[in-house]
């Protein structure tokens, strides 16, 4: 029986691990929507119950429009049968948002992960109206994507509080790592389904009310993350908390070198996966720290080999 659930009015009952899965790109930099659309087939055949395309990991920032379009429908036309696809379509601008969202409808995305708007700061009243209007503008539904350290806007409680009024708000996407603003949220939102967004909180965040998480190492090792959740969910609690200790190690391996957006796609190719580059001014690990993440995933005894 689980032992957490989704929030009540969110009608994917999002739950479990949900890859935000990467945008691949050819030597050129241009995208690869092929191998895009393979990388979410990886992780789904290693267990995991949904895909995020779109996200930090997916460097949607870094994406035309018409890109991440055609990423959204390569993604939605590999796995959609089998695992919810959430798009990601946030943008600065309410008006872009919408052109997004409008779009992911159309090519059968089953629900929306909206960032909160960046760049310009973002007050209670305009955080309000840019959510109302993106979901006014779908009958998808819409998750709150909250990750003030890299958009420079935070949501208050209090302003959570007035988006949970949205009709079509499911959920809240937080990566924040502010552990009791995720728990007084959780608390006070039963409705609402709260997914943890940092690798750090996958235990802590099902103890605190999530139904599951969006973890960047799920993008390399899905096996890993599934099997603390699945072990969380049975009950197990010390071996999920066993397993949270592993994905810290990982998590911490795959952040040698330049940055953890490197390290996720140079992890992919030990496992036999190239998802090819980072997109310009990302760039992936040089040769030597490549090599030191290797040796430190091989002490870990993660699988560096597809199967």
């Amino acid at each position: 029986m689980a032992q957490h659930d989704p929030g009540a009015g969110d009608p994917l009952s999002l739950r479990g691990v949900v890859p935000p899965t990467v945008t691949a790109f050819r030597d050129d930099e241009s995208v690869d929507y092929e191998r895009t659309a393979a990388h979410a087939r990886f992780v789904v055949d290693r267990g995991a119950h949904g895909v995020f395309p779109l996200g930090t990991n997916g460097e949607f920032p870094l994406l035309s429009g018409a890109e991440r379009d055609r990423v959204i429908e390569a993604v939605v036309d590999e796995v959609g049968d089998e695992v919810p696809v959430i798009a990601g379509v946030g943008a600065p601008s309410t008006y872009r948002t919408v052109a997004r969202a409008e779009h992911a409808e159309s090519v059968g995305a089953d629900g929306i992960v909206v960032v909160t708007p960046y760049y310009y700061p973002l007050d209670h009243e305009g955080a309000i109206e840019h959510y109302r209007r993106v979901a006014a503008a779908v009958d998808l539904p819409v998750y709150v994507y909250h990750i003030p350290s890299k958009t420079g806007n935070e949501l208050s409680l209090e302003t959570l509080a007035a988006l949970a009024e949205i009709d079509n708000l499911a959920g809240v996407k937080d990566s924040s790592k502010d552990v009791p603003w995720l728990a007084q949220a959780a608390d006070a939102h039963p409705e609402l389904t709260f997914l943890a967004g940092s690798d750090s909180l996958v235990f802590t965040g099902l103890a605190v009310g999530c139904s599951g998480a969006v973890s960047a190492v799920a993008n390399v090792f899905p096996e890993l993350v599934v099997d603390c959740y699945e072990a969380y969910d049975a009950g197990e609690r010390e071996r999920a908390r066993e397993l949270q200790s592993d994905i810290f190690a990982v998590r911490d391996a795959l952040k040698t070198g330049d940055s953890y957006m490197s390290g996720v796609k140079t992890a992919l190719r030990m496992r036999d996966f190239d998802a090819g580059p980072l997109r310009s001014p990302l760039r992936l690990a040089d040769d030597e720290s490549a090599a030191e993440m290797r040796d430190r995933l091989r002490d870990l005894d993660v699988p560096l080999e597809s199967h």
